[in-house]
């Protein structure tokens, strides 16, 4: 975990076996920001793997996501 700005970055490693490349060459995917998976919506529904899931953000700035 890295200290940015008194906040924490977390960075997940890929594994060897991934096809996604990862950004930057660096091995470490960039973080993507809430704003722009929730597109200005206080929730959002995700399909993965066939299954419905929804991430919602608080009045108290936090995201939950649910199945």
């Amino acid at each position: 975990m890295m200290e940015t700005h008194g906040h924490a970055d977390r960075h997940i490693r890929l594994d060897q076996g991934s096809t996604t490349p990862p950004s930057g060459g660096n091995g470490l995917l960039a973080p993507l920001e809430s704003q722009t998976l929730l597109n200005g919506q206080r929730e959002r529904l995700i399909r993965h793997q066939g299954q419905l899931y929804r991430l919602q953000a608080t009045r108290q700035g936090k995201l939950i996501l649910t199945k």
